[in-house]
């Protein structure tokens, strides 16, 4: 359990409206057909790429369509008028030929009417080197909306402006600033560190999202309270997201290990265990001459803050990271 507003929240196993997390072990439709209608806010997920995964069966194309297409449904049916689905995917690889995933399943978006408001580009970079073609950088999220009534607050999310003192130069507005005073909109194109070896968040998890991409999408397009859903929840970093913001978080894993390192995760940020890497941390820079943001520890129910960890400290904290332990000893005790 967590605590907010000195109250203790509860984490339940299966869909309970009482709840402030629901972390359920088995397929996503068993979990989604348990949650009434326009329950939730928003949908933010990266579903299998049907690549052949250790967590996924490669079928055929069509049928890993009309798989989708079954979730899909049944994440518009539960999702509020003003809410909104984000989903987040990359490439079906064949043969060396790709097929971009966000055009082979925008149709089953479009058929519902959904509507879409962004197609934002993550770009990270690292990643497999390519001989016979460029090497990908980046995966894209289809941000929809269900109605033209959506909920969407820009100014949590804002990045510093280049020119932060620009001010009109003529006219009325002369002497004024002529930029926001909190920030601009960090566009669709979102330069954000995937998840690698030497990532402060990083567990064994093939495919794990970084908090910092899904903490943009919950501030802005959530309010405290509401409810998150990742049908594909893996390591359980839209319920680490949702909980550091005080909304509420439902996901469905059908891996045993990741449901577990999901927990363990969840418990780490209870007790004040967990690092990540904060939003506001540039893209490193080895020859920048201001000094790095330092990773952030979470305790839910209670403020978060960066720690000051040398280079030599945050190595051992990693090492020592009891989230990378517990995923570890769990991944040694099932081979």
């Amino acid at each position: 359990m967590w605590v907010k507003g000195g109250q203790i929240a509860r984490i339940a196993d299966h869909f309970d409206p009482n709840a402030t997390i629901v972390l359920y072990e088995g397929d996503c439709l068993t979990l989604l057909g348990t949650i009434p209608e326009e329950t939730v806010q928003l949908v933010v997920t990266s579903p299998p790429y049907n690549i052949g995964k250790e967590y996924e069966e490669k079928s055929s194309l069509s049928a890993y369509y009309q798989s989708q297409k079954r979730v899909i449904e049944e994440c518009y049916r539960v999702l509020k008028p003003e809410g909104s689905i984000c989903w987040q995917v990359g490439n079906y690889v064949d043969n060396g030929e790709i097929l971009p995933l966000d055009i082979f399943l925008y149709p089953i978006f479009q058929e519902l009417n959904l509507q879409l408001r962004n197609r934002i580009i993550w770009h990270y970079g690292h990643g497999l080197h390519a001989t016979k073609r460029f090497s990908g950088r980046y995966e894209t999220i289809l941000w929809f909306t269900k109605t033209d009534d959506y909920y969407f607050n820009v100014d949590p999310i804002r990045v510093p402006q280049k020119y932060p003192e620009k001010k009109y130069f003529k006219g009325e507005k002369r002497g004024e600033l002529s930029c926001n005073p909190l920030g601009k909109n960090p566009t669709d194109v979102w330069d954000i560190p995937n998840v690698k070896a030497n990532h402060i968040e990083k567990t064994i998890h093939p495919a794990q999202f970084p908090v910092e991409l899904i903490e943009r999408l919950v501030l802005s397009m959530t309010k405290e309270g509401d409810w998150v859903l990742d049908p594909f929840c893996g390591s359980g970093t839209t319920q680490i997201a949702s909980m550091i913001h005080q909304r509420k978080a439902i996901g469905a894993e059908i891996e045993k290990k990741y449901v577990e390192i999901a927990r363990s995760r969840i418990m780490a940020a209870e007790k004040g265990e967990l690092r990540i890497r904060p939003m506001e941390r540039p893209i490193y820079d080895p020859s920048a001459k201001t000094p790095s943001i330092h990773p952030k520890i979470v305790h839910t129910g209670k403020s978060n803050k960066t720690v000051p960890l040398s280079p030599i400290d945050l190595n051992r904290q990693f090492k020592n990271n009891s989230v990378i332990e517990t995923s570890l000893r769990f991944a040694k005790s099932i081979r």
